[in-house]
């Protein structure tokens, strides 16, 4: 059974924040499969959707974003699911704003919500698109991330979002190669 998992922090205090792209991207990939609002469970909020005929899931871990791999690896425990059958969307300050880069498997890259599930579920073995929020000088990368995108930065974002979402399900429906090919690079 396949999972999305948008990795973010809960609460309107980061709703706009840098560090939840991997929410917006869920949000925006829940709308494009129109997929169904379940019951809070497991720390998680949780939609359902059709995968060609099959039964998927639509994660946001609860946890914030350090502690996702704790809401992931009991959602995966209720379902029966590995992980190499998660989807994983996260944002990415290595990357230049727009930027989308999708990898079948790979190692946190310094991103503690990504360390957090590679540890919890002891695998690397899942495919990943990481979103570029761009790095500014800054001396304070915590704040960085946890800060809003600035107004001229905002329509960037949400064309990211949408190509970001769509690079989602063609991970899902063709694989992660023709996903690859399709979206690794700049914003075009």
């Amino acid at each position: 059974m396949r999972l999305v998992v948008g990795l973010g922090n809960p609460g309107e205090r980061y709703r706009r924040t840098r560090h939840n792209v991997g929410f917006m991207v869920a949000d925006a990939f829940g709308r494009r499969v129109s997929a169904k609002v379940l019951p809070e469970a497991h720390e998680a909020s949780i939609s359902e959707f059709d995968l060609g005929g099959e039964r998927a899931y639509l994660v946001k871990p609860l946890t914030f974003m350090n502690r996702s791999g704790a809401a992931v690896a009991r959602i995966l425990d209720a379902t029966g699911s590995e992980a190499s059958e998660v989807v994983v969307v996260l944002d990415d300050f290595a990357l230049e704003l727009g930027a989308l880069r999708i990898r079948e498997k790979g190692g946190h890259g310094g991103h503690n919500g990504l360390r957090s599930l590679i540890d919890t579920l002891g695998s690397e073995e899942f495919p990943r698109v990481r979103v570029g929020i761009g790095l500014k000088e800054t001396g304070d990368l915590p704040a960085y991330v946890l800060s809003e995108f600035e107004e001229n930065e905002v329509l960037v974002v949400q064309e990211t979002v949408g190509r970001a979402a769509e690079a989602v399900e063609c991970v899902l429906r063709e694989g992660t190669g023709s996903a690859m090919n399709k979206f690794n690079g700049p914003r075009p």
